[in-house]
């Protein structure tokens, strides 16, 4: 069986490295042949090519120019996929044509966060309605996705992220990661993320520069870049720069997790819903407790008071109360972080993932 999967692009971000864990998943498959098709020149994820998948950059040069529709039919027409999986809501919008032409099953798979209120005029929300019709079935990575985008009950399908265990082999020693960064005390809270819009670090920013008030052995790392970061970094009195790191991006963010006592993820719920946070994946994996903003499929991620604790959104009074109850306290932290890595284990492999998928696609060729 010939699956076709296509992207806007693979810079850093959850769909893609969802993406990049499928193709892994489906080598075990040997009688799944994938293809992939980016709509740019925008490679963050360098391992694609060495993976066992042709990948073929189809520009959009200019963003509208309607060639790019031919030249996907004319590639689907010559490798004939028995089934075309789209990882975005414009990637969705340009298969359209082609599947309908060629007969060939569409899986719509643009669903990957979940806002509250979304509006009619959202280009993804209404790219998603316009895409329903054509599609066989929609896939979310969260209950809460689906719900937001109003899909049709008949066509609406929850596959939770798959999580690779091999990610956190050979990881980089906690001795070396602490030299590294000169970090010198016993407790490091981090939060994975880019500075962009959707992602609160000012919070966190806020809520770190409360508890280093009162705590005096605790690190703050903030792993990411994005536009926001210089704002940042100039909320950090020079008597913090210490205690409280900007790392920038890291290849190896499973090895700076690993140092983790806490992991966090602080949402601008304003502007963003989040699916299910690969960031939060990590953490769980590498046996981390996680307080993070409620909402969306974070709600399905973390189950609150077990695996670590919900947060309301822009409260920095929350999270340091929750911070500092984790921090202080041994066995409850050492109790959530098994629990969250018997969670992520339950609900979140990458077989379970990849299994669903290949399901997926059998039933509808």
């Amino acid at each position: 069986m010939k699956v076709l999967l296509l992207i806007e692009s693979l810079t850093s971000g959850g769909r893609e490295r969802r993406l990049i864990e499928l193709v892994k998943g489906c080598e075990s498959y040997p009688d799944i042949e994938l293809g992939l098709i980016v709509f740019s020149d925008r490679i963050h994820y360098k391992e694609i090519y060495d993976l066992d998948i042709p990948v073929t950059i189809l520009k959009r040069v200019p963003k509208k120019n309607p060639k790019v529709f031919y030249r996907l039919y004319k590639y689907s027409k010559e490798w004939k996929p028995d089934v075309v999986h789209s990882w975005g809501s414009m990637s969705t919008i340009l298969s359209i044509p082609t599947t309908q032409a060629l007969g060939i099953p569409l899986i719509n798979g643009s669903i990957v966060d979940a806002p509250e209120n979304l509006s009619i005029f959202n280009k993804d929300y209404f790219r998603a309605q316009l895409a329903y019709p054509f599609s066989k079935v929609v896939i979310g990575n969260s209950n809460a996705g689906l719900i937001a985008y109003n899909v049709p009950e008949s066509k609406k399908r929850c596959i939770y992220n798959g999580f690779d265990l091999n990610r956190i082999n050979n990881l980089e020693s906690n001795e070396n990661i602490r030299l590294k960064f000169q970090i010198q005390t016993a407790k490091v809270v981090g939060m994975v993320g880019s500075f962009s819009p959707r992602k609160d670090f000012i919070t966190y920013i806020k809520a770190a520069l409360n508890l280093l008030a009162t705590l005096d052995d605790v690190t703050f790392l903030a792993i990411g870049d994005g536009p926001q970061l210089e704002e940042c970094k100039k909320l950090v009195p020079s008597n913090y720069r210490k205690r409280f790191i900007f790392t920038g991006i890291q290849k190896d963010v499973e090895s700076l997790v690993s140092i983790f006592d806490v992991g966090v993820l602080s949402t601008n719920t304003k502007v963003h819903g989040e699916g299910i946070s690969n960031a939060i994946l990590e953490y769980m994996a590498l046996g981390k407790p996680t307080v993070a903003t409620t909402g969306g499929g974070t709600n399905e991620a973390i189950v609150d008071g077990e695996t670590g604790f919900l947060v309301a959104p822009d409260s920095v009074e929350d999270l340091v109360q929750k911070l500092t109850l984790v921090l202080t306290n041994d066995v409850l932290r050492t109790k959530m972080g098994k629990a969250a890595r018997n969670r992520m284990e339950k609900l979140f492999m990458l077989d379970r993932m990849t299994e669903q998928y290949i399901t997926l696609y059998r039933r509808y060729v």
